[in-house]
């Protein structure tokens, strides 16, 4: 529909409501450029599966009665008047640096669709156990990929160390499905498997190989419908994983040990803080989409000695030391990095110590990509 100077609604919300202001031609036609320009953001998704405590994290409520309170105190961050849970004292120094979302809220109140709706955007179409996996719509990261594909022979998603429940690519085929590195960046000799030529074959040998199924797969197949030919797919997985083999950038960018020690120590010396490094390496070579999975936040009990085991730790050292590195570096700017659940933990703890699922309200950290720093919505 467009108004009787020929300009539609679409031109409106490209350009916004400044063109009404006296806007020339020339800096309309600008701004549609720039909107049509394909984007260079890239995306670090922390996933933190079972549903994170916002009180035990963000959104602590210290003048609350004890049963909603717990037993942790409060921390000042850089900001005067906002504290974060004294568990995240790492993050509160960095809070100049990314915004806390403390109101997002939805209906999908058990794993299943929470997990779905939050990996997805979408809600599911019928519902779902709390157990189930479901892959009713694409997840983010498999868009991501169906949009920017794959670049100098580098996976356009990962996941690390596996692909959440609704993780997956859906009608998007499964030459969208994440890159899962399994193994743990931490352990001594880490590599990524699928990523080197085994040792028992030569560079020549493998490249010989390569070029014997280039001629068998020129031969003209039974059909045309190539589209549904699995075949088909399985020859893109092949493509891609040679040239994930052959790439220069792959072999430099899956290669921690080449990251000084001291950078390995600010993230810590565990699983997630190396996974968290080996996103920030990923995601500078070029890969689009990084999820990195940290399970075990359904914390129904016991949840005040869970966090004091390391766990909350964990994420206060290794997304600190990420979101500084990345600032320190300069790639703050074109790389979004998140860091959710499905939802949120009850006001009131249970009987057992811990706290139940509450969807209707949740903390979502954001950094990076032109997110303001130091803010509390």
């Amino acid at each position: 529909m467009k108004n009787c100077q020929g300009l539609g609604r679409r031109d409106f919300l490209q350009v916004g409501l400044g063109a009404l202001g006296g806007m020339g031609l020339s800096e309309v036609m600008k701004f549609r450029a720039q909107a049509g320009r394909p984007s260079d953001t890239r995306c670090i998704l922390i996933w933190l599966d079972g549903g994170p405590s916002h009180y035990e994290t963000f959104d602590p409520k210290p003048d609350a009665p004890s049963e909603i309170r717990g037993s942790f105190g409060t921390v000042k961050t850089t900001v005067p008047g906002v504290h974060f849970s004294d568990q995240m004292p790492k993050l509160a120094k960095s809070f100049d640096k990314f915004s806390v979302v403390r109101s997002i809220a939805h209906n999908q109140n058990n794993h299943g669709a929470g997990n779905h709706y939050l990996m997805t955007g979408q809600p599911t179409p019928v519902p779902v156990g709390c157990g189930a996996s479901v892959t009713f719509h694409p997840s983010f990261g498999s868009v991501v990929s169906h949009h920017r594909n794959v670049k100098d022979g580098l996976p356009a998603y990962v996941s690390a160390p596996s692909m959440s429940r609704s993780g997956g690519p859906n009608f998007l085929g499964a030459q969208h499905a994440p890159f899962v590195i399994s193994d743990n960046p931490d352990s001594k000799g880490f590599r990524v498997r699928d990523v080197t030529i085994p040792t028992e074959i030569s560079e020549g040998r493998s490249g010989s190989r390569s070029e014997l199924r280039q001629s068998l797969d020129s031969m003209r197949r039974i059909t045309d419908a190539a589209a549904e030919d699995p075949a088909v797919a399985f020859d893109e997985y092949y493509a891609r994983s040679f040239d994930l083999i052959t790439s220069e950038e792959a072999q430099k960018a899956f290669d921690i040990s080449n990251e000084p020690e001291k950078t390995r120590e600010k993230y810590g010396r565990n699983d997630f803080g190396q996974r968290l490094l080996l996103a920030r390496r990923l995601t500078e070579v070029g890969v689009p989409f990084v999820t990195t999975y940290y399970g075990g936040w359904d914390d129904h009990r016991d949840l005040f000695n869970s966090y004091k085991k390391g766990k909350a730790e964990r994420v206060d050292t290794g997304v600190s030391a990420l979101i500084n590195d990345l600032a320190e570096r300069g790639t703050l700017d074109n790389t979004l990095v998140l860091l959710l659940g499905e939802f949120g933990r009850t006001p009131k703890i249970n009987k057992d110590t811990g706290r139940d699922h509450w969807s209707f309200a949740m903390s979502v950290l954001m950094a990076g990509a032109g997110i303001p720093g130091g803010q509390i919505v």
